[in-house]
């Protein structure tokens, strides 16, 4: 690669080339997984670069088209499947300058695929009194492209589903790498086109999203003696079309006790819980539907002190993969799965889990819409011992009828596709000839030939060097 080539080419960009910097440009939440930070541990870039507006995004990808040289797009690198880490090096293409909120009306913002989630929320909710319908538990940190490009869901599915539903993205402005860049604007079934593609096949420099209505969302967590009861528990009041929530959570002990030091004052040890945010209207409400169900309210923001209030992160990052997190700053040896519980028949599902591996998988519930029926995800936490554990427990997952979206993976199929999405395919060879954009991530266009039952973990050509 031909960086001194590159650098002249693109003479007033902002361009980074301290080797630390690249590095840690280089990288997102990968060492999740004890797999992908032994594959991934030595993967960097050559040089970071930060376009400031989609001319300058032309522009960068015209000159690494010429030269042959890789881009893999970055929004704020909070991934955790090496989705914006570049297996070929070349040039890591920071989104992160480009935070503008372009306009706000009713039902839409239009913004900039650097722009923070959080703040286009504030900005939202200051101009007109409302909300992304989404957001990863990432919410402070993560940028609205990225998670388009690399999310599924979050915070909000319970009421709307995923980001891969009709709806819930309304446009996005796409940039080509060719030899003179296009410039596209794809909207309805075009968008399936882009969307969690980890910018394989094009760069988003627009974002189109809908607004709901935004609410003081109040965070409560309510005990139980089992998690089965914590489970049941979500699923009822998920079915509480009355009761307006947005996040409905349950998490196994020892989990609750163990991992949530900073909540630790409300729990006790060996009980499960439930994670709610509820809108402020529906408290009373909410608390009354508790009450019928057995559950023990142990914490409430909306009649917490403001000394017991001090320094709690908000309920969302108690859920998601914030739940992951909480528990490896406290046990390294943890990682996770990511499961689906199909809808009739979720509970029994969850309960075949949940008693499968006692002391080694501890359940972590989402409940969400899905298919326009309500269902949960799993992120079990899972006490790593050997690889071959690991794909025994993904493996009776699926043998139990539990479909695993495999955290442990990089590419785009074997995260959860299991196949070729074609579409993609089909539009990363008009949209990306060269296979310039994110090497590695989709095996249909590494190796076309590639046995998606072989149950072989792909290894990209790119990673054997290192």
């Amino acid at each position: 690669m031909d960086i001194a080539a590159l650098r002249r080419e693109l003479d007033g960009l902002k361009v980074e080339d301290n080797e630390k910097i690249v590095q840690q440009k280089s990288r997102d939440f990968y060492w999740y997984s004890p797999l992908l930070k032994r594959e991934l541990e030595h993967v960097t870039g050559d040089l970071i670069v930060s376009p400031k507006s989609e001319a300058e995004v032309i522009r960068v990808l015209a000159a690494c088209h010429r030269l042959g040289i890789p881009v893999t797009p970055r929004g704020a690198g909070t991934g955790n499947y090496g989705q914006a880490m570049p297996l070929s090096g070349g040039v890591v293409l920071s989104l992160a300058e480009m935070t503008e909120v372009k306009s706000i009306a009713s039902g839409r913002v239009v913004c900039q695929p650097g722009a923070i989630i959080a703040d286009i929320d504030r900005a939202t909710r200051t101009h007109s009194g409302q909300e992304l319908r989404l957001h990863p538990s990432t919410y402070n940190t993560a940028s609205i492209g990225g998670f388009i490009a690399g999310g599924s869901g979050g915070v909000g599915s319970i009421n709307f589903g995923g980001l891969r539903d009709f709806g819930n993205v309304l446009r996005l402005r796409v940039v080509t790498m060719e030899a003179e860049p296009r410039v596209l604007e794809l909207t309805g079934e075009n968008l399936h086109k882009v969307t969690h593609a980890y910018g394989t096949n094009g760069i988003i420099t627009e974002v189109e999203m809908p607004l709901t209505a935004s609410y003081d969302w109040v965070d409560l967590i309510v005990g139980f003696d089992t998690f089965m009861a914590a489970a049941r528990y979500g699923n009822a009041l998920a079915c509480q079309d009355g009761i307006l929530t947005k996040l409905i959570t349950p998490i196994a002990a020892p989990a609750p006790f163990a991992y949530f030091k900073r909540h630790q004052k409300f729990l006790r040890e060996g009980q499960s819980i439930c994670v709610v945010m509820v809108a402020p209207h529906a408290l009373d409400a909410f608390l009354a539907f508790t009450r019928r169900e057995g559950g023990e309210i142990v914490y409430s923001a909306a009649i917490a002190s403001p000394e017991d209030k001090k320094g709690l992160p908000p309920a969302y990052e108690l859920a998601w993969n914030h739940t992951t997190l909480r528990a490896l700053r406290v046990d390294p040896a943890i990682t996770y799965l990511q499961s689906l519980y199909p809808f009739p028949n979720q509970l029994a599902l969850v309960e075949n889990m949940e008693k499968m591996f006692p002391g080694e998988v501890f359940s972590h519930l989402e409940f969400v819409r899905f298919d326009g029926n309500i269902t949960c995800f799993g992120l079990p936490l899972v006490k790593f011992t050997t690889e071959e554990r690991l794909d025994e427990i993904i493996r009776l997952h699926e043998e139990n009828g539990c479909p695993i979206f495999n955290p442990h993976r990089y590419t785009l199929e074997e995260g959860g596709m299991k196949q070729t999405d074609a579409i993609q395919l089909a539009f990363k060879r008009e949209a990306d000839p060269r296979g310039l954009l994110n090497p590695g991530k989709m095996i249909a266009w590494e190796n076309p030939d590639y046995d998606y039952r072989s149950e072989k973990t792909f290894l990209f050509k790119g990673l054997q060097a290192g």
